[in-house]
This record gives C-alpha cells, structure tokens and sequence, in this order.
C-alpha cells in the first residue's frame, strides 16, 4: 500500500479510448491497495486550440480571460477521467484547483502556487475516493481570480499536492519512456538514464528538456518527493528524479540539452555609469520577461554594449518594451536576432572535475562552431550558437563526453 500522486499529460488523455486505457490502470493500482490522487491535463491540442480562438477573436485579449479560458481544457478533460472511473467501478470525484485548495500569487498566465490546503484532498482520500485533480491551475489568495501556472504547469500541479498530502512517490506519466542523455530524435544513441539528481533534472528543464517543468522539479527537491518519469504506453518505470549519490558524482557530464527558443537582444553604445543596467532590466522584469544569459562588453569611450537572451517568442515584446528606454538612457540602437540556439552539457560531476568547460569548447570549435555567449553554473555550461549547427553541437558533445558508451 502506497499513498500515489499520478499525473496524466495530454498525449495520455488525448482520446476517449486513450482516457479508457489510462482509467484502466488507475483501476489497477488502486485495487493494490494504494490511496491516490490523479493530476490530469488538457487533451492533447486543446490548449493550442483555445489559444487560436482567442487570437482569432482578439490581437491582445487580456490575461485574465485567458486564464479562465484555457483553465477549461484540464477540467474537462478530469472530469472525462472521473466519469468513466465511476462507470467502471471506480469510485472517484474530479476537483478543480480551487476545489482542491490551490492557491497562487495574482499572475496570471504564470502564477505561482503559495500554498495548498488539502484537507479535502485527504478527506475524499480517507472516503476512499480516488481524487482526479484539473491541473495547470489555481485561484488567487489576493483577487479570488482563476489563475494558471504556465505551460507545463500541471507537473507542477502534481508534485505541488504530492508535497502537500506527503505522497510516497509522484509519477509522472507522458509520452516519453524517461530522461535521456540527449534528445534521441538527434542522437541516435541517447540512453535512457535510470536516475537523475533534481539539481541535474533542473538545469535541464532550464535548458529545454520538455520531459517535466523545471518548477516541479523545485517542489521536488524542496519537499523531498520522489519523481518518477514514466512512459504512459508501457507503464514501465523510466526515471526516478532523486538526490545524488556517490555514484552519480562519478559521472562528469549526464546529459546535453538544447533549446531552439531563443533569441539575442543587444543595446548599441549604452552609457557606462550606474544605474542603466537596472533600469533595464528592471523595465524587462516588470513585463513579466525571463532574461537568460547576459554579456556587457568592456567600456571604451564611456560606452558599452549588453546583449541578454530571452525566449524568441517573447523577443518583439520585449524590443517594444525597451525602444522608449532606449532613448531616455542615451543608447545607440536596438538590434534582435532570432537565429540562435542554446546547447548546454549539465552534470552533478563537474563540481568535482576541471577543464569540463574547456573539452566543450574545444568539441565545438574542431566543429567549426562559433560560440557567440557562454553561461556556466555549478553543474552546467551553456553556449549560444548559431541555430543551423545545433544538432551537429549536440551529437558532438553528446560523443566527446561518453554518452555515446553504455
């Protein structure tokens, strides 16, 4: 017997008879005795499909409808789950975030979860109910608004309430059969990795690895719950997201991420005295838009240039936001370029290992890539590139650091 947090993806739940295999067997380890709550998404293409009907209806509709809108996609689809559990002999109750006591901050489209009373959670549970949860969601503590916590964000959801109810483990179940040491669709010989420390899962979920959100990962660690990644075909374990051991030190690199959804931004001739950094990016901040890595060069003449990255989708929008402060601060110019891509290595071993940052670039550079910004934390360096040589990147680093080998 076991206390379980399950979280179904849309892929999982893209169909009804997808719903029906996925009831199946939350009708199978429920009968093993276990106690269970159940994260569920939106359908596959539901979202995409209410954001282009908003799109079509209005060029900039307002966040708040938003949130209420696509907030929609995880309570049908949990509700879906519920039903056919009850048809099938399973006693269950669907709840949404603000049923289930999810309450976040007021930003919408991005909110983050403050807290979760799960007190009716627990109750349903001890009724021996099993509690099918609308992920992706939440409401207000300030304005009693719906709010959603951002793509992805049903993970967050899931591990959120496992933390809350002290789930004995929280298994995620998507498309994908578990963590791999590369995207296989790029490298033939990626591996699946068995176990991977939450401080490795995070970078790489930074980095673009879509396989969890990386704030699930933080609740994770936060909370000590055991994250299991798990192929929602097979139902066979994939990879357990844990703490470190000896064992995973000995590793120097575990695996190589990369990002396609970047791009560049750099502000021509900014005047070098205190102050012009923090105004901005504090006007970035306040917009809502995650700056990533950021270069100053050195100061000639009193002027400098600063170049940061951000998402491309985000890249106008934040060009709109700085062209007035761009002018108020005496700057040149503006200049965007929506080219580049991010390739990262991430591993728990580099803490213990020199040189690591010097063998990638060197790969890199026997490649004939250029390296046009570099960010390195603890256990990962990162290195904007141009985007038509990310994939010849990734298999060359995936190869010049072992992976390649069993």
């Amino acid at each position: 017997m076991g206390l379980i947090v399950q979280k179904y993806g849309g892929t999982s739940v893209g169909t009804l008879e997808k719903i029906k295999n996925v009831c199946k067997h939350i009708k199978e380890t429920k009968e093993k005795g276990n106690k269970l709550v159940v994260t569920i998404s939106a359908m596959a293409g539901e979202t995409d499909k209410l954001v282009e009907m908003a799109n079509i209806l209005s060029k900039n509709p307002k966040e708040r409808e938003m949130d209420l809108l696509l907030s929609s996609g995880e309570r049908i689809s949990s509700a879906l789950v519920a039903i056919h559990l009850n048809e099938i002999d399973v006693k269950a109750v669907a709840l949404t975030g603000r049923q289930c006591g999810i309450i976040t901050d007021s930003s919408h489209t991005k909110a983050r979860i403050k807290s979760i009373d799960a007190k009716k959670i627990l109750k349903m549970l001890d009724d021996n109910y099993v509690v099918i949860v609308a992920g992706f969601q939440g409401i207000s503590e300030d304005t009693d608004e719906v709010t959603t916590l951002g793509r992805g964000g049903s993970d967050t959801t899931a591990v959120a309430i496992a933390a809350a109810i002290k789930a004995d483990v929280c298994e995620i179940y998507t498309d994908v059969d578990g963590v791999y040491t590369a995207d296989p669709r790029i490298v033939e010989k990626a591996r699946k990795l068995d176990r991977i420390t939450y401080e490795e899962m995070m970078e790489l979920a930074s980095l673009g690895a879509k396989v969890l959100q990386i704030r699930s990962v933080e609740f994770g660690m936060k909370y000590n719950v055991p994250i299991m990644v798990i192929s929602s075909y097979t139902y066979n374990p994939g990879t357990l997201v844990t703490w470190e051991d000896e064992n995973m030190e000995k590793v120097l690199v575990s695996g190589i991420a990369h990002d396609k959804n970047q791009a560049r931004i750099t502000i021509v001739k900014v005047p070098d005295k205190p102050g012009i950094s923090a105004r901005i990016f504090g006007a970035i901040a306040e917009k809502n838009i995650n700056v990533d890595v950021i270069v100053q060069n050195a100061s000639e003449a009193g002027f400098t240039d600063i170049s940061f990255t951000v998402a491309r989708n985000e890249a106008d929008k934040a060009e709109d936001v700085l062209k007035p402060i761009i002018k108020e601060i005496g700057a040149s110019d503006i200049e965007v370029r929506k080219d580049i891509s991010k390739v990262s290595i991430v591993g728990v071993g580099m803490r213990s290992h020199s040189g690591v940052a010097a063998k990638m670039f060197d790969t890199l550079a026997k490649e004939g890539i250029n390296i046009l910004m570099i960010t390195t934390s603890e256990i990962k360096v990162s290195c904007i590139i141009e985007e038509k040589y990310l994939e010849l990147a990734v298999r060359a680093l995936h190869s010049a650091f072992g992976l390649d080998k069993e």
